[in-house]
């Protein structure tokens, strides 16, 4: 597929831009010779190729998702400048 004059004037549209006529004869040139190098990557064989999902041999970053007992709130208010039982007290920052 060709990417025309009419195409990158819809694609303008699109992206709310404004180009003059030369730089929309230029960008379809340019766009052409993108799609030109992607169609040369397709005649690429990749059939013996495995996905690639990462680019490490790692497979999860992540730690177990295990439940832990929380810290009790007494405690966690215990050094709070301003509380109200087991309560932060701020100040009211909506009018």
């Amino acid at each position: 597929m060709a990417v025309t004059i009419d195409v990158v004037e819809r694609i303008a549209a699109l992206a709310k831009l404004d180009f003059s006529n030369d730089e929309k004869t230029k960008l379809s040139e340019e766009l052409n010779q993108i799609l030109g190098y992607i169609e040369k990557l397709n005649e690429l064989n990749t059939d013996n190729v495995e996905p690639l999902s990462h680019t490490t041999g790692q497979t999860n970053a992540f730690r177990k998702d295990e439940t832990y007992p929380s810290l009790p709130a007494e405690v966690a208010v215990k050094h709070a400048p301003s509380k109200s039982a087991t309560f932060f007290k701020v100040p009211k920052v909506i009018k």
